[in-house]
Parts: C-alpha cells; sequence; structure tokens
C-alpha cells in the first residue's frame, strides 16, 4: 500500500487532519500530504502513503490551479472569510472592467508579502502565534508566479475567477493585494483546489467515503513516478544495467545516448515500462546517478 491518494478535501478541516484520519483509517506506517491547504480551502489534497512519503519532494506540484470567489468591500486580518473585518469601504465607483483589468495585472512574476497568520517562521516562531498576540513584524517579499488568471463573473461585491499559479503561492494574499489596488479592499471568501501537479479534482476522493474505497483508489508509487518524470528524456536499459543502477553505478552507454545528451541534461532510466533512477549528465564525468528507486 504505497502510493498517493488523492482527498477532496471538505471545509473547516486542516490538512494535518485529514492526514492524521487517513493514517488512521488505512493503519498506515507514514502518510504526509503535498503541499498544504487552508482550513477553508476545499479541493485537492494529494496525499503520499507509506514508502512515498520518501519521494514526496518529487510528487508535490510545482503548478497549481484554484477557483476563487473573492469578496471586494473588506479588509480582513487573516485576509480570508474567517478574520476579522478590519477595515470596510465604498465599492459602488468599482467596475467589472476596473476588476478584470487589477487581477490580470498579477500575470506573470509577482511578490507576496505572507499574511501573519500563517505558518512562516520569524526567529523560529509561526507568524500566526504572534499575530494571535496582536504583534506585526516586518515579513520578507517571496517570488511566485501567476501563470494565468481568468475573470469568470462579477457580481459587487463578489468576484469569482480562476488563477494558475506556482507552488507557495497565497491565494488569499493575492485577493488582499487586489483589493487594495482597487482602492476597496477585499478578502478570501471561497478557494477550492482543482489541480496540483499530476493530480486533479476528477481523480479525489471524498473523506466520507467507506475504507474500502480510499484503499483502492491509492494510485500506485511506480505509476505516479513514472508521470512526474515524464518530461524527462527516458533511456531503456536491460536487466544487467538496472541491477548496476540499483547498486549505485550508471548504465553504461551501450548505444551512444548519452553523447547526445545536454552538458547538465536530468535523465531518467527506465526498465521494463517503470522509472528506476534520475541521472544527470556532465559531459566532462559522464553519467552520475541523482536518485535511484527501490521498487
Amino acid at each position: 500500500m504505497d502510493g498517493v491518494l488523492v482527498i477532496d478535501k471538505p471545509k473547516g478541516l486542516t490538512s494535518h487532519d485529514v492526514v492524521e484520519r487517513v493514517k488512521r483509517r488505512l493503519r498506515a506506517d507514514r502518510t504526509g500530504h503535498l503541499g498544504t491547504l487552508d482550513p477553508v480551502a476545499t479541493g485537492v489534497l494529494p496525499l503520499v502513503i507509506n514508502r512515498a512519503t520518501r519521494y514526496a519532494r518529487f510528487l508535490e506540484g510545482v503548478e497549481k490551479d484554484y477557483l476563487v470567489e473573492m469578496m471586494l468591500g473588506e479588509e480582513r486580518d487573516t485576509y480570508d472569510i474567517e478574520g476579522r473585518t478590519i477595515k470596510r469601504c465604498d465599492t459602488g465607483g468599482i467596475t467589472p472592467d476596473d476588476v478584470k483589468r487589477v487581477l490580470e495585472s498579477f500575470r506573470g512574476r509577482i511578490r507576496q508579502i505572507p499574511p501573519m497568520f500563517s505558518s512562516v517562521k520569524k526567529k523560529g516562531v509561526p507568524l500566526y502565534r504572534l499575530a494571535r498576540k496582536g504583534i506585526e513584524v516586518e515579513r520578507e517579499p517571496k517570488e511566485v508566479e501567476i501563470y494565468g488568471i481568468d475573470l469568470l463573473g462579477v457580481d459587487i461585491p463578489g468576484v469569482r475567477f480562476r488563477v494558475r499559479c506556482s507552488r507557495g503561492t497565497y491565494v488569499r494574499v493575492l485577493c488582499h493585494d487586489a483589493g487594495r489596488m482597487l482602492g476597496c479592499g477585499a478578502y478570501l471568501k471561497e478557494l477550492r483546489r482543482l489541480r496540483s501537479g499530476q493530480f486533479t479534482i476528477d481523480q479525489a476522493v471524498e473523506l466520507s467515503v467507506e475504507d474500502s474505497i480510499l484503499r483502492e483508489s491509492i494510485k500506485p508509487l511506480k505509476d505516479v513516478l513514472n508521470t512526474a518524470f515524464m518530461g524527462l528524456r527516458a533511456i531503456d536499459v536491460d536487466e544487467r544495467d538496472a541491477l548496476r543502477i540499483r547498486h549505485g553505478n550508471p548504465a553504461i552507454d551501450k548505444s551512444g545516448v548519452f553523447s547526445a545528451l545536454k552538458d547538465g541534461e536530468l535523465v531518467r532510466f527506465v526498465h521494463r515500462g517503470n522509472i528506476i533512477a534520475l541521472g544527470r549528465y556532465i559531459k566532462q564525468r559522464g553519467m552520475t546517478l541523482e536518485r535511484v528507486f527501490p521498487l
């Protein structure tokens, strides 16, 4: 029972809550998640089960896809619906064209300041602990990328849009910053994650399903690893070279494939359709193994 289980996270639970419930129900030795969702959010929460936890960093999606509902006219201390209202503004002069223009201005690489109500740490202390005491500290901005943002509907004060973004993007900060640019304030009302890397909402199962369905829905580790590295050049190896690789030795280049590789190129070694290792080709040193997958 090693692989990835995609849960459609319900509202009100933390990602840790979901991890613990699934671990208990599956009687798994180890369970983790591939990128947290706030309690207010729903949707795709991929969980790594047992040995798959060792490969979490290879499986966490770089690109995320969200469906967002934003409310104009208020700022809240948490930047979302669960927070305390700290400012109200009139939205009478805001038009759908204004909203579209502001949202589209976020496309590309942007810098976000993490919210005080977040798990980011300052001198070892989570910011949310300081925020609960009424303490605000300076935070370092971080660079993220908005790959696409599409306005779906405006019924002021409500705004619905879809956003594709990089890992680490705070959608509630995006709403907060959009409200500041519009001059009326805004906060996140609803957030639903539709995709996290290769894992999509149509693959997700609800937490309320029977334990047998949870087990049946686990995607085998070898399948998700193959998909994760599908974009890399594949080098097929025979049984003998596969054994060499599993013992930490790069495969012998019998067919001259290595000579066609770019300096520094990352490749996947495949045996009988399954990825068994990642290798990097350095012209001056040849092939080196970056990771061996003992599946």
